[in-house]
């Protein structure tokens, strides 16, 4: 079968489209026959070896697919062949087949596509994860969210608007602010050229921040330091911007504000089932059309590396989708 193969940790570069011996599933794992998948910043960093963990290769990416159900392990209970999917994995997902375990992965109600439904678990996982476990947040709450065009940050706008919090967005460039504007952000500040402090006071009263849901790290993380609210949570999702911030611990002591590690993926391996409740009603969300994954472009899967390639150049809104079937 046709698959993506990364045989070094050299970035996009080093992909390379092969065939590969179909998987076979183990007990409590599912066979899938893959129409989508998407491609994130994470699969990025994976095949770059920047990932908090790097797989054994030569592996194939994909963190996230949807398709058909092919076949099922002798300890599957809850899929059938047959039936539509969506899953979350470490590898995998940039092939014509792919294996996940059984609690990784959600049915799918009939309407709703593949396209979308490769781009939900992820993004809007750790969305939900972050703002619903994490920082609790609660209705008219203020929440400032940086890298807000991006795939999680977009999810972030539109999770945070139907849980009827004051979305903020942060964007780097001014042809994001339409984007976010569309998805539920009430206010839109370029940190890039607009003074994040004076922006924040303004549009808070001079409160500041409950919710920080920052993607990006370095001096935008060290800014959201200096601006949360009085007991407010400031939450450290990713860092795009390729440096880990460090902020003086005084700055929490005195607002009395939490700052709350969020790494959804961990999670979800040690509370699967608590990690398949928040997929089953990210699903259903979707099909309702309470929330709406924004889908760049699709490409074929040959394309990977281009699409990669965008995503490092910050030229992508929301996600990127590979069409397989």
């Amino acid at each position: 079968m046709r698959a993506v193969l990364c045989n070094s940790f050299t970035g996009p570069e080093d992909l390379r489209l092969g065939e590969i011996v179909e998987p076979k599933p183990a007990g409590d794992e599912i066979l899938i026959d893959v129409h989508a998948a998407s491609v994130s910043f994470m699969d990025q960093l994976l095949v770059s070896g920047l990932y908090q963990m790097r797989p054994p290769t030569p592996f194939v990416p994909g963190t996230e697919a949807s398709g058909v159900v092919v076949a099922v392990g002798n300890k599957v209970t809850r899929f059938a062949p047959g039936d539509r999917v969506a899953c979350s994995a470490w590898t995998g997902g940039y092939a014509e087949r792919m294996t996940a375990k059984e609690s990784k992965c959600v049915r799918l109600p009939e309407g709703v596509a593949f396209e979308a439904a490769a781009t939900v678990l992820h993004n809007y996982g750790t969305a939900y994860y972050a703002l619903v476990e994490r920082a609790r947040a609660q209705r008219g709450e203020t929440l400032f969210v940086t890298g807000a065009a991006g795939g999680v940050g977009l999810a972030a706008v539109d999770l945070g608007r139907h849980l009827g919090l004051h979305v903020v967005a942060g964007v780097g460039s001014d042809d994001k602010a339409a984007l976010v504007r569309d998805y539920g952000a009430r206010e839109v500040i370029n940190y890039r050229s607009e003074d994040l402090r004076d922006r924040i006071k303004s549009i808070t009263g001079g409160d500041g921040i409950d919710v920080g849901f920052d993607n990006v790290g370095g001096a935008i993380f060290e800014h959201m330091a200096r601006l949360m609210k009085w007991a407010g949570r400031l939450m450290p999702i990713g860092f795009t911007g390729g440096e880990i911030p460090s902020i003086p611990m005084n700055l929490p002591l005195l607002k009395n504000y939490s700052i709350l590690g969020v790494f959804a993926g961990a999670w979800a391996e040690k509370f699967s089932a608590e990690a398949a409740s928040m997929n089953d009603t990210l699903v259903q969300l979707l099909a309702e059309g309470k929330i709406r994954p924004h889908i760049d472009r699709v490409l074929p899967l040959e394309e990977v590396g281009d699409a990669m390639r965008a995503l490092a150049n910050r030229t992508v809104q929301g996600r990127i989708v590979l069409k397989i079937r």
